[in-house]
């Protein structure tokens, strides 16, 4: 069965007629010459450890990672930044998938996120590869919806060449905006362009130039950990458990009921007391069950910027209080 792993010492070793010499994700690995005729199990394995190698890049990327989602939570902990996604082609497809379940998952508001996608909306949908080129479009773009300094804007380019992503974030930073690009190729101008770079040096492809496979598995790795952490950063998470999460379904109605259940010990009967009591919020459920009312327990939320420990900590010292002047 042929190898199906490369480190970089191989990627040295590739062949560079048809690409910059920095950009490997452009590079034929003559490891994977005469892909087609393998047996199909060969190129499950062959494709499988492409994945493997890019999951590996994302390690390599998560001191810059951190430092990414420290100034954004700095930027987003008010209430007006925003976050901004931009890209073309897949990796700007991975970008919007990324924002979208920010809502239901953290109740993110909608108003909150945008998407700039080489060729709008409908080049989410369908491949419009020549507006990837269209430098003012980026530009605009990020003119348009007022970017400015509570934002964060995310770009996010495999080759990190893309003429749209590039002017994109260099108007963004500009207009004193938070810039971070996620990009694949060691050098690539995207990554200086930003504020912070996070290199994905995922390296050549099993296809060749096929970005959509180990790079974007890596884009989509590193957006995950970067927009979760995030989150965590901005108190949308305790005790493990997603309690700005919405309520939307069923499904996650039921949810709801047993993290309030797990998070204050209560009966399944009182969890849903709680939760109808507070339109399905489980922070605010968690702070009604503790024994105060919905209108107190969102101006204490409020003051500890939607900490829920914080804020269950201040009602308990004030029960306590009253419980000790009696």
């Amino acid at each position: 069965m042929p190898v199906t792993n490369a480190n970089e010492a191989e990627i040295a070793d590739q062949d560079r007629t048809s690409a910059p010499e920095w950009r490997e994700t452009e590079m034929r690995s003559p490891r994977y010459a005469g892909l087609e005729t393998w047996e199909t199990g060969e190129v499950l394995s062959a494709l499988l450890g492409g994945q493997h190698q890019a999951l590996h890049a994302v390690w390599g990327a998560l001191g810059q990672i951190e430092a990414a989602v420290g100034l954004a939570a700095e930027r987003l902990s008010g209430t007006e930044g925003r976050l901004i996604y931009t890209g073309a082609g897949t990796s700007g497809r991975l970008g919007t998938l990324d924002g979208i379940e920010l809502t239901p998952t953290f109740g993110w508001p909608t108003s909150r996120i945008v998407y700039l996608f080489a060729g709008g909306e409908v080049g989410q949908r369908h491949s419009r590869e020549r507006a990837e080129d269209d430098v003012k479009a980026g530009q605009a773009g990020i003119v348009d919806i007022d970017t400015g300094a509570s934002d964060v804007v995310i770009g996010l380019a495999a080759s990190g060449t893309t003429p749209f992503t590039r002017a994109a974030i260099q108007t963004a930073r500009s207009r004193g905006a938070l810039t971070i690009s996620f990009a694949n190729n060691p050098d690539a101008p995207l990554l200086a362009d930003a504020e912070i770079g996070v290199l994905l040096r995922s390296g050549p492809e099993v296809l060749a130039g096929s970005t959509r496979l180990g790079a974007g598995t890596s884009q989509k790795a590193a957006l995950g950990l970067f927009s979760t952490t995030l989150m965590v950063r901005l108190n949308k998470v305790y005790r493990g458990h997603m309690v700005d999460m919405q309520t939307s379904n069923e499904k996650l109605v039921l949810r709801a009921q047993r993290m309030l259940v797990e998070l204050t010990g209560c009966t399944n009967p009182e969890a849903q007391k709680a939760l109808k009591a507070s339109d399905g919020n489980v922070k605010l459920a968690v702070l009604v069950h503790a024994g105060t009312d919905r209108k107190t327990a969102l101006e204490i939320l409020a003051r500890h910027h939607g900490n829920l420990e914080a804020a269950l900590a201040k009602i308990t010292r004030s029960a306590g209080e009253k419980e000790a002047t009696r």
